[in-house]
């Protein structure tokens, strides 16, 4: 990959991948969130929960630095929730 200016980037080595959680921060990473589809068994084992069921589809809600925020069983939960933060949503590529 190169950039404008013609200089070569390893496509390994990304430059946000290098960031501390401060700049991080500074680039809006708490103001962010996306959500996934997660089965119950990956829910238990990400936060130590009990209580999911193990084939069961979930929506997780994750701010953009990899924080979980929420866990809901439907996608219409997940906008009762993010409509009394103030999170900007990402699509999830």
């Amino acid at each position: 990959m190169q950039n404008r200016d013609e200089t070569v980037i390893d496509p390994q080595v990304h430059p946000l991948k290098s960031l501390t959680p401060a700049q991080f921060m500074a680039l809006g990473g708490s103001a962010v969130a996306f959500v996934r589809p997660i089965f119950g068994a990956q829910v238990t084992e990400l936060l130590s929960e009990e209580g999911f069921e193990p084939d069961g589809l979930y929506q997780l809600v994750m701010s953009a630095d990899g924080t979980p925020l929420m866990v809901a069983d439907t996608r219409e939960a997940v906008n009762e929730w993010l409509a009394d933060r103030n999170l900007g949503l990402v699509a999830l590529h």
